[in-house]
């Protein structure tokens, strides 16, 4: 029970949180998501995925006994290895080839914050058939699908 509310807690706040896209108004969503999936497959075919499995450092853990009158000193200890994890050390450089690749074609980041639970409710389901242009009162209603619709409050 407990490991499913740990993986629905991210799913659940995803709702909350701004929308980080790639904006340019006047563009259909089709055409918005043929650019995306064209610069990510750029972008992945000239900083392709170069993962390199890396080490922490080790650290020493101190044995600590105690005698019968309250008096405490180290003796002995333990090493423990550093933790081991995965770094893709392309992933920079990827971003920053899409981020061109995307500027190139009239976009540029954005971030949109979400959509209260009441305009989300009102909003046809779906993504924007266009993207509309910003203003203050823009914000972001996540599909589930990956897709996005901008509305534009009051």
């Amino acid at each position: 029970m407990r490991a499913l509310l740990l993986l629905a807690l991210p799913v659940a706040l995803s709702g909350c949180l701004p929308l980080s896209t790639y904006y340019a108004e006047g563009v259909s969503f089709a055409q918005f998501e043929r650019d995306n999936t064209n610069c990510d497959v750029r972008a992945l075919r000239d900083a392709p995925v170069a993962n390199q499995v890396r080490q922490g450092a080790p650290r020493y853990v101190p044995r600590r006994v105690c005698n019968a009158y309250g008096e405490c000193f180290t003796r002995g200890g333990y090493w423990v290895p550093g933790e081991v994890y995965t770094v893709d050390v392309n992933a920079n450089l990827r971003a920053r080839v899409k981020g061109q690749c995307m500027g190139d074609l009239g976009y540029r980041p954005v971030e949109i914050p979400a959509c209260p639970q009441g305009v989300s409710q009102a909003a046809p389901p779906g993504p924007s058939a266009t993207l509309p242009r910003l203003n203050a009162r823009s914000c972001a209603i996540r599909t589930g699908d990956g897709r996005f619709r901008v509305v534009t409050q009051g």
